[in-house]
């Protein structure tokens, strides 16, 4: 019984720690959509709904194990908002950056007060990425 649950990939719990840590990020992800920030919330009246070029963004998507602020599967592009609290974590940041870059997403960068300040320059900065992103797509 053992040897056939584990050549058919069950067995011996391997799975539950995989589905248990998804289910935290998941619950965690959707914590995150429940309480967000002012700058979130702003952000994301101009993403959801296929507002951007008809291109479908998701907000707070986990992508293991990390949780995105808002990614575009279609175009694997992930935008990041940063507030005071990344200055000091700019090596996290680097690192989880990089870790996105190896599966094949484009991550862009914004600092919360620049997408309070100047939302329109934020948002044609995410446009000229869109067309770049999809021209090289197509």
């Amino acid at each position: 019984m053992i040897e056939k649950a584990l050549s058919e990939g069950r067995g011996l719990g391997e799975g539950k720690l995989i589905q248990e840590s998804t289910m935290n990020l998941s619950n965690k992800a959707r914590s995150l959509r429940k309480n967000q920030t002012d700058v979130e919330q702003l952000m994301w009246k101009h993403l959801r709904n296929r507002r951007l070029f008809n291109y479908k963004f998701r907000r707070q998507f986990p992508i293991e194990p990390y949780i995105a602020d808002f990614a575009c599967l279609e175009l694997k592009l992930i935008i990041e908002l940063d507030g005071g609290q990344h200055a000091s974590r700019i090596n996290y940041d680097d690192q989880r950056s990089l870790f996105l870059k190896q599966r094949g997403f484009k991550v862009i960068r914004f600092w919360n007060n620049d997408v309070i300040e100047n939302t329109e320059g934020v948002l044609e900065a995410i446009r000229l990425v869109i067309l770049e992103t999809a021209e090289i797509t197509e």
